[in-house]
């Protein structure tokens, strides 16, 4: 067997306008390596743009006053100038300006961020894209008491390897990740800066409705996304439902002529009305919100390290989830024979509650290759089918979201395991070649 990753051949491109007749000509891997082509192109023609702006931004700095080019132009900032050539957004011409600058200062001899120098490279050579390189940039942070501008490097150079695999938003996650497991020390001042930037702001609009804004740090955001996850997740492609009571309920919701954003707000308003008094079985169906915090034991003993708020991507420090064991309790989640037995062989074919909260621990959510959908979205898999004699335990299952476990069984996916480490394999290609790809876990297991 081959194993390689799944990237379609390139093409050349001559620079002519894609029209509807050149892609009807096209095979299925030519049509994709056009797409993969033209990426690139615009990489590199945004990482020349990046250092136009950068430049525009150097002639229009804050000692030239109006002598400088943003002011002579009549905009306030050189972003505002940017912005007023380009078409973009505010936000994108602020992107620009400041990879634009991170591509500038790495060409100099003393680069002022050098631990950001492999990212600068690919993003000049068309390997990365802006999105990705900011990803990067903010997700990694800059050197502090225990962390040197070496170990960042290190940091940048996985993270830019792994980008042609990723999302942008995997890869903002993944950065911010890397960066908590290097640095635990700082785990408690980054949670509590995400903490500091939550808020909630009501606008009344002129036609009399209101506009809902706000940012949700990631413990408010699993409880806010648990309950509205619960009250919609049938309309959104959720687990089926073997409950005949939850069955019948996925079928009213499925039939309801209400829009899933509005099913959305219309139970936050609910739950908001009727507070603590519910009945959450009559709102959530019967499955109260629960957030679930995982946390080595042994970190909890030292007081240092990282635990992990299910459906969440970064990290949450040791005294949030002491504050949750005082709260609700721990449960302990075992993945080894010392500790309590989650295992329950050809028993029984489901997953159990506890089995399913392991999963939880060790996958972090639907494990196929680029899917964010956390656990409360997945179903339990068997890797080796129960009707062919696969066990119901830990390291014969992983948690898919529906529509990944639909394509696993209607459509000749395969996965296969060695310990922890898992590979999905496609259908067998036209050009005879089996690739198989990772589907890592959402986060480290913690241990």
């Amino acid at each position: 067997m081959t194993e390689t990753t799944l990237e379609a051949p390139r093409m050349a491109f001559d620079g002519a306008r894609v029209t509807p007749s050149l892609l009807s000509a096209l095979g299925d891997d030519a049509l994709l390596g056009l797409q993969a082509s033209l990426a690139e192109t615009r990489r590199l023609i945004d990482a020349d743009s990046a250092i136009v702006a950068a430049e525009v931004d150097r002639r229009s700095s804050r000692e030239l006053g109006y002598d400088g080019l943003a002011q002579k132009r009549g905009a306030r900032t050189p972003e505002a100038l940017v912005q007023q050539v380009t078409g973009l957004s505010l936000s994108e011409s602020r992107k620009l300006v400041r990879v634009g600058t991170l591509l500038t200062q790495h060409t100099l001899a003393s680069p002022t961020l050098p631990w950001l120098a492999d990212c600068a490279a690919a993003v000049a050579r068309g390997h990365l894209s802006l999105d990705a390189a900011e990803a990067i940039r903010t997700g990694v942070g800059e050197p502090a008491e225990h962390v040197t501008a070496d170990q960042l490097a290190g940091l940048v150079t996985r993270l830019v390897i792994e980008a042609a695999q990723v999302s942008v938003e995997r890869l903002a996650a993944r950065a911010r990740e890397l960066r908590d497991e290097l640095d635990e020390q700082g785990v408690a001042d980054r949670e509590q800066q995400r903490r500091d930037r939550r808020f909630l702001s009501l606008t009344l609009l002129a036609d009399g409705m209101t506009r809902i804004t706000g940012l949700l740090d990631p413990e408010s955001a699993a409880i806010i996304t648990g309950a509205i996850d619960a009250a919609t997740s049938p309309r959104r492609g959720g687990p089926r439902f073997v409950d005949s009571d939850e069955a019948e309920r996925a079928e009213r919701l499925l039939a309801d002529p209400r829009t899933t954003p509005q099913l959305a707000l219309d139970s936050l308003v609910e739950l908001v009305r009727i507070a603590t008094l519910a009945d959450s079985a009559k709102v959530l169906g019967k499955a109260r919100v629960a957030v679930r915090v995982h946390v080595a034991e042994r970190d909890l003993r030292r007081g240092l390290g990282l635990a992990r708020i299910e459906g969440q991507p970064d990290a949450a420090s040791v005294a949030t989830a002491e504050r949750y064991g005082c709260e609700a309790g721990f449960v302990p989640v075992m993945f080894d024979d010392d500790g309590q037995v989650i295992n329950v062989g050809r028993d029984q074919r489901l997953y159990t509650n506890r089995q399913r909260i392991g999963l939880a621990a060790r996958d972090g959510g639907c494990r196929f290759p680029g899917c964010d959908r956390p656990p409360s979205w997945t179903e339990a898999h068997h890797i080796k089918s129960w009707h062919h004699g696969g066990q119901t335990d830990l390291d014969n299952g992983v948690l898919l979201c529906r529509h990944h476990h639909l394509l696993v069984h209607n459509n000749g996916w395969r996965i296969d395991c060695e310990g922890t480490t898992m590979w999905v394999t496609p259908p067998p290609q036209p050009d005879g070649v089996v690739a198989r790809i990772p589907m890592p876990p959402k986060y480290q297991v913690l241990r």
